[in-house]
C-alpha cells in the first residue's frame, strides 16, 4: 500500500525525483558531457570523508550508504541514497572537504561529474539552480528531525521508522498490497537506527512475531506497513 496521506514520509526522506529529472536538454547535456560512469560492488567506496572534492556524483543505478565513522572506529550510516540523487555537490558548493563517506549498499553503477562542468551549468541554469536550493533547504529539514529522532525516541521506535523509509527506497514495479522487500546487512541496519546489532535482531525477531515482517538472510521482507507506522508513532 501507498502511505501517502496515513504517514509524513518526507520530515524523514530525501524527495524521490531526481534533481535532473526534466532538466532543459542543453542544460543535461552541458552537465553530462564529461561524466565518467562506474560500477560499484557492494562495500566499495565512492567517496571518503576528508577528501578534496574534485567532483559530484549522480547514481544512475543502485543505493549508496553516507555514513561517518567515530574515533572508536564504529560506523554511522547518515542517509540511504538511491537512484537519481546527487551525493557529493555540499562540499563542491562550500569548498570543503567531503563531510561524511560514501559506499555501494549494493552493485550500483554512478557516474562523476567534474565540479567545473557542475559549476558553469548551475551558474547558467536557473532551474538547476532554484532545483538545488530547494533540495537543500528540504534536506536541511530531514537532518534536523534525524538528531531529534536519535536524542528523544527509544531504538524499537527508530527502526520502524527506518524500515518505513527504507520501505519506500526498495519499493520496485510496486502495486497495492504488495510486500516489499529491503535487502541490507543486520550490520548496517543496526548503524543506520544507531543500536547494536544484537538489538536489531532481537527488534526484527519481536516484529516477525507479531506478523509485521519476515527475514530470509539479509532480506527484511515487510508485510504490514500500518503496524510499523503505529510503532513509530510520528504524525
Amino acid at each position: 500500500m501507498s502511505i501517502k496521506g496515513i504517514f509524513p514520509i518526507d520530515k524523514w526522506n530525501f524527495r524521490r525525483e531526481s534533481i535532473l529529472a526534466g532538466l532543459p536538454e542543453g542544460d543535461l547535456k552541458g552537465l553530462m558531457a564529461h561524466r565518467l560512469e562506474q560500477v560499484y560492488d557492494k562495500g566499495e567506496i565512492i567517496f571518503r570523508e576528508g577528501g578534496f572534492p574534485q567532483g559530484i556524483f549522480f547514481i544512475v543505478e543502485g543505493k549508496i550508504k553516507k555514513f561517518k565513522v567515530d574515533p572508536g572506529g564504529r560506523e554511522q550510516i547518515i542517509y540511504v541514497a538511491n537512484t537519481g540523487e546527487l551525493m557529493g555537490y555540499h562540499a563542491v558548493l562550500s569548498e570543503e572537504r567531503y563531510p561524511d563517506s560514501a559506499a555501494a549498499l549494493e552493485k550500483s553503477r554512478v557516474a562523476f561529474i567534474p565540479k567545473e562542468d557542475f559549476l558553469d551549468i548551475l551558474d547558467r541554469s536557473p532551474v538547476l539552480s532554484r532545483r538545488l536550493l530547494k533540495t537543500l533547504s528540504h534536506e536541511f529539514g530531514v537532518l534536523a528531525n534525524a538528531v531529534s529522532l536519535f536524542a528523544q525516541k527509544p531504538a524499537r521506535q527508530r527502526l520502524a521508522l527506518q524500515l518505513i523509509v527504507l520501505r519506500e527506497k526498495y519499493k520496485v514495479d510496486f502495486s497495492p498490497g504488495m510486500p516489499v522487500t529491503i535487502t541490507l546487512s543486520r550490520d548496517d541496519l543496526a548503524s543506520l537506527v544507531g543500536a547494536t546489532r544484537e538489538s536489531v535482531v532481537r527488534m526484527l525477531t519481536e516484529l516477525k512475531e507479531e506478523g509485521i515482517l519476515e527475514t530470509k538472510g539479509r532480506k527484511i521482507i515487510v508485510h504490514d506497513v500500518n503496524k510499523l507506522i503505529r510503532i513509530a508513532d510520528f504524525h
